[in-house]
This record gives structure tokens, C-alpha cells and sequence, in this order.
């Protein structure tokens, strides 16, 4: 679900308060076409766009799928003043969601062969929290879309002991320190950036260790020393290049920023005639 108020200001944005170009006459047809290849997402919010201006969107495609040159992914029909309005935000946001879905998808089928050919379980490949402002929901939406995982969506949903902490607090202490504020159902994550301090904070209550910034070598041998105690965490600047390789260590998690932050583009058009 996209909440109205998030519609609104993406309309907002584009629109602003004198839109005289899209003052057209009658009623019209539109689609959503691919221009590339690719995995979509975001259809829902292009939905949620076009439902706020009063005008009839189908979907002929569902998040996830593999979309090809050419194909329709959407029709929409309505006032033309209506449908061309909606036209931008829609083609902005798909475009930048089945990105997002695309890159993700590489990602996990990259993992997948990487650790099939390694005898090692595959990782899940996870977002992180390094997403637009305000697009969130449909950038996390789109990693679940290419098979990925949304890792926390807020710094609600999981403690996360980052290297701040430790500077403050120590290892220790903040894990006992957070431990005491959250819910029994809430998990503690500890980022740790030597593979020796991987089973010192799991013995401190880690739920999950983040192997941070470290070389696939390292990460292995974290892991290993992790064994089954906690679950073992890869992440810091992992690339569509390296995944493999991380992907062999045996972590149960490979978490990149880069699914958001880096994802370019799929090309879609709008267009109003066949």
C-alpha cells in the first residue's frame, strides 16, 4: 500500500502549482513500455499515481518479473490531461524500482552459482538502509521483488551495534546496554571489522555478526570461527563483481548498499498511441 500523502508529493514535485502543459483535451489510452530487458518492480506505486488522478491503470505484468524489449507492462486510460500527468512520476519510479530489481536478481544468481560450485549454502542477499529519502518502501520492495532480502526497513525493527558504539561503549557493554532497552523479540546485530572478534560478540549476545570491510579471506575465517553460534554477516562496498567471492565463504548473509544506492536505471517509455 502507498500512502496518499507520498502520491501527493511526488505529484507535487513534478507538477508544481501552474501545470499548463498538460492541459490536454478528451480522453486517451497510455502503456508503459520496456526498453530494455530487465526484472520490474514498482508497479504498485505507478498504480497508486495513477488511481490518485481518477484513471484506470492495469497491470499486465506482476513485481519480479522478467520483462523484455518491447513489452507492455502497464495500460492506463482516462481524462488526457489525467493519464499525462501521471505519466513522469510513473515512468521515474518503475524505471528506478525494476533497477534496483534488476541488480538484485544479478546479485542472488551470482551468490547461488558462486556457492553452488563451493559446496557452501547460498546466501540471502540483502538490502541495507542506504536508500532515497522518501523511497524507501519501493526501493525495499524492488530487493524483494529481484529475490533479495529487505534486511531492517528502521532502525526500529533490529539493533544494529555499529562501530560507534564499541568506540563508545565497548564491545561488551553496548551489547548489554541495548540488550536491556529492546523487546525479547528484537535481534542484536554487532558489526565487527576483525574475524576474531566474529565469536567474541556472538559469546556477548549477538544474534547476528557483521563481518564489516573485510576481504573474502578474512570473512571466511570469521565465519568459521563463528560456526553455528550466531549468524555470520558479509557487507562493506560488495559489488556485483565480488559477490562470488563472498558468496563461497559460507556467510548466511551478503548485505550491499550498492542494490539502491548504485542501480541504474531501467529504460521504460510511455507512450499514448500504438
Amino acid at each position: 500500500m502507498i500512502p496518499t500523502t507520498q502520491v501527493e508529493r511526488w505529484l507535487e514535485e513534478d507538477l508544481g502549482h501552474h501545470d499548463v502543459t498538460n492541459h490536454v483535451p478528451g480522453q486517451t489510452e497510455g502503456r508503459l513500455v520496456a526498453k530494455e530487458a530487465g526484472v520490474v518492480a514498482g508497479l504498485e506505486a505507478a498504480e497508486a499515481v495513477f488511481s490518485y488522478l481518477d484513471t484506470e491503470a492495469e497491470l499486465l505484468v506482476d513485481a519480479g518479473d522478467q520483462i523484455e524489449v518491447g513489452e507492455t507492462v502497464l495500460r492506463v486510460s482516462g481524462p488526457a490531461r489525467d493519464v499525462l500527468r501521471g505519466e513522469r512520476v510513473a515512468v521515474n519510479i518503475v524505471g528506478h524500482a525494476s533497477g534496483v530489481a534488476t541488480q538484485t536478481r544479478k546479485a542472488v544468481s551470482a551468490a547461488e552459482e558462486a556457492a553452488e560450485a563451493a559446496g557452501v549454502e547460498p546466501p540471502r542477499i540483502a538490502g541495507t538502509r542506504k536508500t532515497t529519502p522518501g523511497l524507501r518502501g519501493v526501493e525495499k520492495r524492488a530487493v524483494a521483488a529481484g529475490g533479495g532480502d529487505t534486511h531492517r526497513l528502521n532502525l526500529s525493527h533490529m539493533v544494529m551495534v555499529k562501530d560507534n558504539h564499541i568506540a563508545e561503549m565497548g564491545m561488551d557493554d553496548a551489547i548489554a546496554h541495548f540488550a536491556k532497552r529492546t523487546s525479547f523479540a528484537t535481534k542484536i546485530e554487532v558489526e565487527v571489522e576483525r574475524p576474531e572478534d566474529a565469536p567474541r560478540a556472538a559469546d556477548a549476545g549477538a544474534d547476528i555478526v557483521l563481518l564489516d570491510n573485510l576481504s573474502p579471506e578474512e570473512t571466511e575465517r570469521g565465519a568459521d570461527l563463528l560456526g553455528e553460534s550466531a549468524l555470520a554477516e558479509a557487507s562493506g562496498g560488495i559489488t556485483q563483481e565480488t559477490v562470488p567471492a563472498y558468496a563461497k565463504t559460507g556467510v548466511d548473509i551478503i548485505s550491499m548498499g550498492s542494490l539502491t544506492h548504485s542501480a541504474p536505471t531501467l529504460d521504460l517509455s510511455f507512450r499514448t498511441s500504438e
